[in-house]
């Protein structure tokens, strides 16, 4: 009689180790404007480190007034996975040690690389040279100034298109992590979905140009999803308020419209600071 077959233990995934993982908190990182808490998290034989932000620490911001920045960094991973691009470390909604919040894998980056690194970079000249976008001049000290410049790099032209539809308020060189196999993500996405414009972002370097092919093509597949009736639709209204997610619905359909990408535009700071 021939053995039985052993069938595999599955593995748990990012979402529902998140999900439904226990959560002991390890450490704090000071520097953020609001709590922001590194933890463990165990769940089913698998274990890994990720972000903890508890509602109840974050900091009242008076052009956010309607829910809180928990549900917009959500909102966020939801949209960047209709896109089908990944960009947004897997990220949940849940109660925590401190209530509920949101709970966002941690991104391991190589100790030799800083956030951004190989990404953005201050030149001296006006042009920013080959490989590079401009972005605009900044002061580096003694009446020196310098043009800051990002790369002519795939995945941050498509994380500038996911800024434009989530309408992200703050993209700095800081929230920029690349992973040991050249992934990239963008993180920080509170300030996002507002219904009026407040894109400020380092990523102006394709503004005005024609959206590549892949772009326009997850654009349409999200316009889809953005349906009435449909999941993400249903999910974003659970996250969002009703004008935000019109709003959403509104700047996909521009972006398709236009078939470029965003300009600076308004009364709102292009640029946001410090820009790293």
């Amino acid at each position: 009689m021939s053995a039985p077959e052993r069938i595999p233990a599955r593995r748990v995934s990012d979402r529902d180790l998140l999900a439904f993982g226990e959560l002991n908190v390890e450490g704090q990182i000071r520097e953020a404007s609001n709590a922001v808490l590194v933890c463990t998290v165990t769940h089913e034989g698998r274990e890994a480190t990720c972000v903890y932000k508890p509602v109840r620490g974050e900091r009242p911001l008076w052009d956010f007034p309607d829910g809180n920045l928990a549900r917009r960094e959500v909102a966020a991973y939801e949209v960047s996975e209709a896109l089908g691009w990944g960009l947004v470390p897997p990220t949940v909604l849940r109660e925590g040690p401190y209530g509920e919040g949101m709970v966002q894998l941690w991104i391991d980056t190589p100790e030799e690389v800083e956030e951004g690194d190989g990404l953005l970079a201050l030149v001296d000249g006006e042009e920013p040279g080959e490989g590079w976008k401009a972005i605009g001049f900044a002061e580096v000290g003694e009446g020196r100034t310098a043009l800051l410049v990002h790369a002519d790099d795939a995945r941050l032209r498509r994380l500038s298109v996911l800024d434009a539809v989530i309408n992200n308020g703050d993209r700095k060189g800081g929230h920029l992590l690349v992973d040991a196999e050249g992934h990239l993500f963008g993180i920080d996405h509170g300030v996002t979905f507002n219904a009026e414009d407040k894109l400020r972002t380092l990523l102006w370097g394709w503004a005005g140009e024609p959206l590549t092919e892949e772009a326009t093509g997850a654009l349409e597949a999200l316009r889809a999803s953005l349906g009435a009736g449909e999941r993400l639709a249903e999910r974003l209204g659970e996250l969002i308020t009703p004008a935000e997610l019109e709003a959403v619905r509104e700047r996909v359909a521009d972006l398709l419209k236009t078939g470029r990408h965003r300009e600076p535009g308004g009364d709102w700071p292009a640029i946001p600071w410090p820009p790293v």
